[in-house]
């Protein structure tokens, strides 16, 4: 017999792998000439002569593993976070510890070298040894100004001048290089490609991050881009949903507007989004960007239309939804973080992104808490939310595995084979 708890969660996800029923029907009939002739009578007989044997229900263990987590560990589950410094402190082991944080971003300011960088991820995946889930390790590593490995690395161009020469099999091979050069650290996420359209010469954040202006050109790129990240066995996370590249505000200070339409995003921003759901992406991030002709209340991280009924219902996206980093001042210079965080889970997020101050990091934890205490987000939201991220870690064959060394001269002769004829 299953747990009533596990029964629960089956019914409330909608999930379970439930296998046929064999019936075995004897047959008493003589056959004649391969003819089987049966009146009423005969059917009554034969009706009795029915045996259903059932086979045992097969329950889908992420399904199962759920039903054994606490709420702590399911929230948990939904965040990653920031750390401070260059090994662990007493605060990112608290996060790991009591918090079960379900994964961890690390930027410049975490990195001096490639052997502090190796001994940083050991340590952190060290201390997560005694979760049974393995962690989320992302980082942003684009290419151009936004890397954030160690300096012995060559460095990798900007999109921008990857889209003028527009060659897909560039892209690709460019997206698997950076993937082997983070996946050999014990990297598993990358937040990228960027999948914005830069379409206006004055957005002050995304310019050369972008492939271009030509919405084809940032779909073929990006798309193919991911796909090379993908096939290093790295999680992408497409970017900056539902689009950032007509913003005339950097998010990262205050919070963007756009006037634009929902026909005006279909007709241009969505496309490379939607194409590269239609090519399986695994995770897409939500910006903090204000549409009001959309959401006139709700920066697209917080709003359930742009979450949920587009992204989800109307790109029929069923993977995992990021936030931005809620500690951008597009969120803290107009929300409490807390607040925020709920808003967003109960608008359709799966995973809150909160990369700087352990404070930032606990008060959303807690106002999650609390909120699932209450009832304002439901379990059942929860569940849905921590499904989507065991079944990608799960995807992906996640492990906390201790990695010895780094070949710093052979991932750069691998860069210097992918530029050398183009850069």
């Amino acid at each position: 017999m299953f747990k009533k708890s596990t029964l629960i969660l089956v019914l409330i996800l909608l999930m379970p792998i439930m296998s046929g029923c064999n019936i075995i029907k004897k047959v008493n009939n003589q056959n004649v000439n391969n003819t089987v002739v049966q009146d009423e009578a005969t059917k009554d007989n034969d009706s009795q002569d029915l045996e259903v044997i059932p086979e045992p229900q097969k329950i889908d263990p992420i399904i199962e593993q759920i039903s054994k987590m606490t709420i702590d560990e399911k929230i948990g589950q939904m965040l990653v976070v920031g750390i401070e410094g260059y090994d662990l402190n007493v605060n990112t082991k608290s996060l790991l510890e009591k918090s079960k944080v379900g994964g961890v971003i690390l930027f410049s300011n975490n990195v001096q070298d490639t052997s502090q960088l190796l001994s940083l991820l050991n340590s952190l995946k060290s201390e997560n040894l005694q979760n049974k889930i393995p962690l989320f390790l992302s980082i942003d590593e684009e290419g151009g100004r936004v890397t954030r490995m160690p300096m012995e690395f060559k460095k990798f161009p900007t999109n921008k001048a990857i889209g003028k020469i527009n060659d897909e099999t560039l892209s690709y091979k460019i997206g698997a290089t950076i993937a082997y050069e983070i996946g050999s650290f014990g990297f598993n996420m990358n937040f990228a490609p960027i999948l914005d359209v830069n379409s206006n010469p004055k957005n002050p954040v995304i310019g050369d991050r972008s492939f271009g202006s030509n919405v084809n050109i940032v779909s073929s790129l990006g798309i193919q881009t991911m796909k090379g990240i993908q096939s290093q066995n790295i999680i992408p996370v497409v970017k900056h949903f539902p689009g950032h590249g007509d913003t005339s505000v950097d998010s990262h200070m205050g919070l963007p507007s756009v006037n634009n339409d929902l026909k005006r995003l279909k007709s241009f921003e969505l496309i490379p989004f939607a194409e590269a759901i239609k090519n399986n992406a695994d995770a897409v991030m939500i910006a903090h960007i204000l549409l009001p002709k959309i959401d006139s209340e709700n920066p697209s991280s917080l709003s359930k239309i742009i979450i949920t009924d587009i992204l989800r219902t109307d790109l029929k996206f069923n993977g995992v939804i990021i936030t931005d980093d809620m500690t951008m001042g597009a969120i803290i210079k107009n929300y409490n973080i807390g607040q925020a965080a709920v808003k967003s889970v109960k608008a359709g997020t799966d995973i809150v992104l909160v990369c700087h101050g352990y404070d930032n990091e606990v008060a959303v934890i807690n106002a999650m808490k609390s909120a699932v205490s209450k009832g304002e987000i439901s379990k059942q939201s929860i569940d849905q939310s921590v499904y989507r991220i065991l079944s990608l870690k799960k995807k992906y064959k996640l492990k906390d595995e201790i990695i010895k060394s780094v070949d710093v001269d052979g991932i750069n002769n691998k860069i210097y084979e992918v530029l050398k004829n183009n850069f």
